[in-house]
């Protein structure tokens, strides 16, 4: 069944924006990959690929940044949420220089280009991360955790102490559909007495009332309000889709959160990987043979454990 194909995007596509922490102009291509490949940022300045691999995480301060050697790729968790939200397994992400565009600071507009490039099915089969038990990372009272599910569900409680964001709640069970209707929309937002220290630490250049949500003491300052009463929460959902995706396959699990971030979602990913017990990899495909996985799958379509 074709739902159950590896996806690359059908052909290259290209946007141009700068980026929040640089200030720096960068354009970004999606172009197709080949089935097994995975996701692959390309420094495009540099000649240099940068796979989007848990081991291959720098930073995580206010975003999430790869590198090989001295190549670096910066906030790339918004353009890896929508790649891994909208079920594409291959890509290569094309840039030409350090930091990934803001655009309007949500994920939409990588979708738009997901959209406008459409989805080519290759013949590998999807090869899932089954989650098999419960595991939790905790850091004072933030907490991160995946445990086993049919399917792939996110749950994030945003609590900032302040009077918008004050044990605010956001769940999805993510599709391509419900990731586009419900979470890509929601935009990375800061609060107006922290930009000034960020600039002084070589941040948040690039950013604006533009791409991101500004909060002062009481109010939202961008004039068109939010896109939800909950958009803090479902931004943060939205990260952790991106932060997972490091995981290097399609997530079948339940991940729940508290006051989480890049930091707490990067030491969950690399706890799985490191210990085997907590996970398997199944391969799902019409003509798979063998045992039936607790798999959400449909009547006829059948899973196998690969090594």
């Amino acid at each position: 069944m074709a739902y159950w194909n590896q996806r690359t995007v059908a052909k290259r596509v290209s946007c141009t924006g700068i980026g929040l922490h640089s200030g720096a102009p960068v354009t970004l291509t999606l172009a197709p990959a080949t089935a097994d490949a995975g996701i692959a940022f390309v420094r495009m300045d540099l000649g240099v690929e940068i796979p989007a691999r848990h081991d291959l995480v720098v930073d995580t301060k206010l975003s999430t940044s790869l590198a090989v050697g001295q190549a670096r790729v910066s906030t790339v968790e918004h353009v890896l949420s929508a790649l891994h939200g909208m079920g594409i397994d291959n890509c290569r992400v094309e840039v030409d220089g350090p930091e990934v565009p803001i655009l309007d600071g949500s994920s939409a507009p990588f979708v738009a280009l997901i959209n406008q490039a459409g989805v080519k099915l290759q013949k590998a089969a999807k090869r899932y991360l089954v989650i098999t038990r419960p595991v939790e990372i905790r850091e004072g009272d933030k907490l991160a955790r995946l445990e086993p599910a049919e399917g792939f569900s996110l749950s994030f409680t945003a609590d900032f102490g302040h009077p918008l964001i004050t044990n605010q709640g956001f769940h999805v069970a993510i599709s391509d559909r419900s990731y586009e209707r419900e979470v890509a929309r929601a935009r990375t937002f800061c609060f107006r007495k922290d930009i000034e220290l960020m600039q002084s630490m070589g941040l948040a250049k690039g950013g604006s009332l533009e791409n991101a949500i500004v909060v002062d003491e009481y109010s939202i300052l961008n004039p068109e309000g939010l896109r939800w009463p909950d958009e803090f929460a479902r931004h943060k959902v939205l990260d952790a889709i991106g932060d997972l995706a490091l995981l290097g396959r399609p997530v079948l699990g339940a991940f729940t959160a508290v006051k989480g971030g890049h930091s707490l979602n990067q030491a969950l990913v690399k706890q799985i990987l490191s210990d085997p017990s907590c996970h398997r990899i199944v391969q799902v495909s019409e003509e798979s043979a063998g045992a039936r996985a607790r798999l959400p799958v449909p009547v006829g379509v059948e899973a196998r454990q690969t090594a």
